[in-house]
Order: structure tokens, then C-alpha cells, then sequence
């Protein structure tokens, strides 16, 4: 397996003299701080494709498929800010207090019912209440990795997740999916693999439900194997299930978590209430637990209690089944739409999946073009996706590319895939003129790739 090229960090070297004097007058003059003075971690911290995008997507003349923004359109607003006025008024002194690091003790036994309709079974002392799922998916890998320490994740990965591995620079292992979500035989193989080299992963990160970004869901069958695997190599599980009550057709799925005690389970009020009050959790072992709350508090000292407080009267006083089955009608019918819209004006060698919930699907281009060379060329004809590499620790994807349903009306999706096909159709009528890839030639037998059934490099 090859070993992942690790970033290059500036050595610090030791300026003496009038040479020192300067580099300093001059660092201070102009507001920079030298490289050498900031940690070797920071090597690995970079923007990610998708935050890059958004002030190019937000222009209202750009249609973005780019972002994963839920659809507040349907949220009861009124009655919302008489519930704010009301929380400030009756419990303003607790709510605009510090609290605790753990969270709101009420909300977190909401939490424990809101993870029940999965069938997990928990107790409210082993919720840890977070600034949303993605502190919660930073706090675990910090406190279970060092540098060099490895991570399973799914290929293609949510690239927030990325960034956190990154961030403490855990290299990534990528197993492939396939339409029915992680494919167990190769998830075996990169654990014997990794085993002959005396490599113990952590953990695996793993999106069994509604994938971000591939849109695919993990076949229940095969999660119990996917426990069993991970138990007879002694590595843990990690599970992110922001999307899990989401599905277009009711069913919900059983947690990893419902099967298996020892996973930690990240969850969120984002994608089914709001994504701007921050609220996500993390459901731990008792023996996790104690670490992960020290970790929030030097982190944060709490989480907002404000927003705990409101989200904890929001679950009490309004029907937030009914809200959420709301949310995913409109997130089918925008499935729908996208899903006709490709099929009416994509060219032909284009394949996607067609996701039962969530907000995503993955699309694959004809071979030679590269949706990351072909971005700035979609922005200047007025749409924006996310391009494949983005999710992908190791260079991969550049054939894919994620197209997100959740945010704009129908009939801007219909447009926005009407203006990805005239791109798409530009750069194949190119190729076609000159005979040229957007990517050069792979060496020796090419294995096929199309959506979600794409193969990692670390997996044959």
C-alpha cells in the first residue's frame, strides 16, 4: 500500500543577528507572522474546496448545487420568536449564563429520545452536548489521535472530517463504497493489509445513512459485519448521522450505534431543525466520556446555553416529527427534480445514484474530463458544484463531483443541471476537437469508477 505524501513543513531556523532585527521590523510592519512560528500541525490545515466556493456561490445569479445549506423555508418562524421572547423573558438569567461543559441536562435527555426512533438505548449522562457535530467529530479525533495515527473513512468522505484528521495529522485510509454503502470485503482487506504493517487504525469514521457526499446508504445487513470487522482488529467506530431522519420513504435505519455499545455516535439539529443555533452531540461510552468533556471545555468552556434552552423548548412544544417529515417532502421533491433534470439534459457516459434521503447526489463525468479544472469554467456559466477531490484525502475524485439538492427551489435546480450539461457538452465537444484529456493517462489497466463504486488508491 503506498504511504500518502505528507505535507511539507517549513523548518524553523534560528535567525541571528541584524538578519533577525529585520525579518522581525519587517513581519511586524506588515502584520504577517512568520511561517516558522506556527506549529508543525498547521501544515496540514487548508481551506476546503466547498468553503472556497461560497462567496462565489451566494451571488443570486450563480445557481449552487455546491453547498449543503438545509431549506428553513418550512420552519414556523413566529411561532419560533415568540418562543425566543418567551425564554428570555422567563429564563433569561440562566439562559445567557455560563453553563455547564457537558450541556443542558433537559436537552440532553430530549437527545436520548430524539436517538431512540433508531433504536439506541442511552442515558442521558453519556451525552455530551457540542457546537455542533463537527466539534464533536474534532474533540473525538483529538483525543483518540496523534500524529501519524491512522483513519478509516469512506472514499469519498465528508470533508469536514477531513479537515479534522488533517488538522491533527491522522493520515487517511480510504475504503471504497459501493451503491450499497461501505463494502465490507474491502474494508477486511485494508485492516489485514494495515495489520502485516504493524498498523492498528483508531478508528473508522463512517456516514452509514443518506452518505455526504455520496448519497448512499449503508444496506443493513452489512452493518453488523462492519461492527464484527472492526471488533476482531480492535479498532473503534465513529458514527456521523446528521442525515438518519431524513429518508423519502419513511423507513428509518437502525444506528450502528443501537448494535454495538462501544460506538461513538456524532449527532446534530442542524439538518432537521435549524443549522444556525450549533447544537450537535456525542453519544459515548461512560469510560470516552469523562476525556471528551475535559476536551469541550478547553475548548469552548460550555456549549451556548441559550441556544441549548431554545432547541430544548422547540422539542417540547412544537411536533418536530411532523416538522422533519415536512423538511423531507421538500427535499424529495427537489430530489425528484434533479433527478429529472439529469436524466433530460446530462450528456451521455454520465452516471449518478439515486439517494433515498439526505441532501446529495454523486455524479460521475466521462473519463477525461476533470470536474475540478472544469469548476471555474461552470462559475463563469452561472453554477457551482463541488468537485470530487474535495472528498478524498489522497488526490482522488477527479471524476466526480457532488451535487446538492437541499437549498434551491425546483425550478433552480432544473436550471443549474441545464447549465452544468452546456459546460459539460463544452468541454467533451474539446476534447472531441483536439482529442486531449483534461488529466493525463493512467498507467496500466484502469479499474472502473463510476459514482460510488469508485475505488480508492489504498484499495484495490
Amino acid at each position: 500500500m503506498p504511504e500518502p505524501v505528507q505535507p511539507t513543513v517549513p523548518t524553523t531556523r534560528a535567525l541571528t543577528g541584524s538578519a533577525a532585527a529585520a525579518g522581525a521590523e519587517a513581519a511586524g510592519a506588515a502584520g504577517v507572522v512568520p511561517t516558522e512560528r506556527f506549529a508543525a500541525r498547521t501544515a496540514g490545515m487548508t481551506a476546503s474546496e466547498i468553503r472556497a466556493l461560497f462567496a462565489v456561490a451566494s451571488r443570486p445569479e450563480v445557481v449552487s448545487l455546491a453547498g449543503g445549506m438545509p431549506n428553513l423555508a418550512a420552519l414556523p418562524l413566529d411561532s419560533l420568536a415568540a418562543e425566543v421572547a418567551d425564554l428570555v423573558s422567563r429564563e433569561g438569567q440562566v439562559a445567557l449564563q455560563y453553563g455547564s461543559a457537558q450541556g443542558v441536562p433537559a436537552l440532553r435527555e430530549q437527545i436520548c429520545e430524539v436517538m431512540a426512533l433508531e433504536g439506541i438505548q442511552a442515558d442521558p449522562d453519556d451525552v455530551v452536548v457540542t457546537v455542533g457535530s463537527q466539534m464533536a467529530l474534532d474533540l473525538v479525533t483529538r483525543i483518540f489521535c496523534d500524529p501519524d495515527d491512522v483513519v478509516l473513512a469512506e472514499g469519498p468522505s465528508y470533508v469536514g472530517a477531513l479537515g479534522s484528521f488533517a488538522a491533527y495529522q491522522a493520515r487517511v485510509v480510504h475504503v471504497a463504497m459501493d451503491e450499497h454503502g461501505l463494502v465490507p470485503a474491502l474494508l477486511r482487506q485494508a485492516l489485514h493489509t494495515l495489520a502485516q504493517q504493524g498498523i492498528t487504525p483508531k478508528f473508522l469514521y463512517t456516514i452509514p445513512n443518506f452518505h455526504n457526499p455520496a448519497g448512499v446508504t449503508l444496506a443493513v445487513e452489512r452493518r453488523a459485519e462492519v461492527l464484527e470487522i472492526c471488533a476482531r482488529y480492535g479498532v473503534g467506530v465513529v458514527e456521523d448521522n446528521p442525515y438518519g431522519l431524513l429518508g423519502f420513504t419513511g423507513r428509518i435505519y437502525p444506528a450502528l450505534r443501537s448494535m454495538d455499545r462501544d460506538v461513538v455516535y456524532l449527532g446534530s439539529f442542524s439538518k432537521t431543525f435549524a443549522s444556525g443555533l450549533r447544537v450537535g452531540w456525542a453519544l459515548v461510552p461512560p469510560a470516552v466520556r469523562d476525556r471528551l468533556v475535559l476536551a469541550a471545555e478547553s475548548a469552548t468552556l460550555c456549549p451556548p446555553s441559550f441556544n441549548q434552552m431554545l432547541v430544548s423548548r422547540y422539542l417540547a412544544a412544537h411536533d418536530w416529527q411532523s416538522q422533519i417529515k415536512t423538511f423531507t417532502e421538500a427535499y424529495r421533491d427537489r430530489r425528484d427534480a434533479m433527478l429529472n433534470a439529469l436524466e433530460t439534459y446530462l450528456p451521455e457516459g454520465c452516471t449518478w445514484n439515486v439517494p433515498d434521503g439526505g441532501f446529495y447526489v454523486w455524479l460521475t463525468v466521462p473519463e477525461g474530463v476533470d470536474t475540478k479544472a472544469m469548476l471555474p469554467r461552470a462559475v463563469t456559466a452561472r453554477v457551482a458544484y463541488a468537485s470530487g477531490t474535495g472528498f478524498y484525502a489522497d488526490g482522488f475524485g477527479s471524476r466526480q463531483l457532488r451535487l446538492s439538492y437541499c437549498y434551491p427551489t425546483p425550478e433552480r435546480i432544473t436550471e443549474g443541471v441545464r447549465r452544468l450539461a452546456g459546460v459539460l457538452e463544452a468541454e467533451l465537444d474539446v476534447m472531441r476537437t483536439f482529442g486531449t484529456s483534461a488529466r493525463p493517462a493512467a498507467v496500466g489497466p484502469t479499474p472502473p469508477r463510476n459514482g460510488p463504486q469508485a475505488p480508492s488508491p489504498h484499495t484495490p
